[in-house]
């Protein structure tokens, strides 16, 4: 009896994690619904606009990119012969599709030691301090979405390479960042008085 008690609770603990996992945005493509839905979220990037400089617009547009804010996204899996599993593409985790290397060098920088890959408000917080490690680095302006998204892809060192000048489809990529950012701004500037 005792045993069989500790494997429901554990259960029931499990179900509950899984169930306050939070989900994405019904309306991904309108960053005032994303607001109204996800109150923390708005507190969580005004805070990290606040201590990195970076704008609400540009961080959460690339969040939307590399998880569709989803808390759990990872990689595709990567297949031998095309159909045995071999593992993932990448280490990349959670909302930022933080890589571990990376990661850790966020937590020792911050002294976040905390910190997780599938929580907003740290997520978030890792954008704004990569793109403040850009801008430092590369000289490039917090505000230029573009570049910003090239850089969070090939990292600091690639950007310096221009590894994406032989990448076409990243520069799409990257451009559809760039819009998706302006539209955010736009929506941003008729709500943000409301929060």
């Amino acid at each position: 009896m005792h045993k069989s008690f500790k494997v429901l609770v554990v259960m029931v603990l499990a179900l509950l994690s899984s169930a306050c996992a939070t989900l994405p945005p019904k309306n991904p493509d309108n960053v005032c619904d994303i607001f109204d839905e996800h109150e923390g979220w708005y507190e969580a990037a005004m805070q990290v606009r606040e201590d990195w400089g970076a704008p609400v617009h540009i961080t959460m547009a690339i969040l939307y990119q590399e998880s569709a804010f989803r808390h759990d996204a990872v990689p595709p899996m990567d297949y031998f012969l095309g159909f045995i599993p071999i593992g993932r593409m990448s280490d990349a985790y959670g909302y930022p599709q933080a890589k571990d290397d990376v990661w850790s060098e966020y937590l020792a920088e911050t002294d976040r030691w905390f910190a997780a890959r599938d929580e907003f408000d740290d997520a978030i917080d890792f954008v704004g301090w990569y793109m403040h490690r850009s801008s430092l680095r590369n000289k490039v302006s917090k505000w230029d979405a573009y570049a910003q998204y090239l850089n969070y892809h090939e990292g600091h060192g690639g950007y310096a390479r221009k590894t994406y000048l032989q990448k076409p489809w990243l520069q799409k990529v990257a451009r559809k960042v760039e819009a998706r950012a302006k539209r955010y701004s736009e929506q941003f500037w008729v709500c943000k008085a409301g929060f």
